[in-house]
């Protein structure tokens, strides 16, 4: 046999890998986030149902730090998947498929979703 020398394939580590790509990626981990986040929901809304002390535990648990840490990153996943999605939509009704376009709507999407996050804690933390 003789070997040739053929040129690999890049590797995710040589290959950059486009916004639009990063995003579409992200989408579909968002919603398996926020399905799993539905768990945490679930969780405290059984325990305001079991009674104050299991509704004291879960506070507890939801409110630690990483507890806290969860819930801002179910926050991101909620308003990143919305924010992503109304843009599919747009797709759905034939607007926004030129290249230029599209990534203007990603970055928008990505500033909309920093700022609904921030503006929700910030709300919510000063209640």
């Amino acid at each position: 046999m003789t070997s040739r020398t053929r040129p690999l394939s890049p590797h995710l580590q040589v290959y950059r890998l486009p916004l639009l790509a990063l995003m579409s990626i992200t989408h579909r981990a968002t919603g398996v986030a926020l399905a799993a986040g539905m768990l945490l929901l679930a969780f405290w809304l059984g325990a305001a149902a079991h009674g104050p002390a299991s509704y004291a535990f879960a506070a507890a648990v939801i409110g630690s730090p990483i507890g806290y840490l969860v819930l801002f990153g179910f926050t991101v996943a909620l308003y990143y998947h919305l924010c992503n999605g109304i843009r599919h939509l747009l797709w759905d009704s034939g607007w926004g498929f030129e290249l230029p376009r599209a990534y203007k709507s990603g970055y928008i999407v990505l500033a909309a979703t920093a700022i609904l996050t921030v503006l929700t804690w910030a709300i919510g933390l000063s209640i």
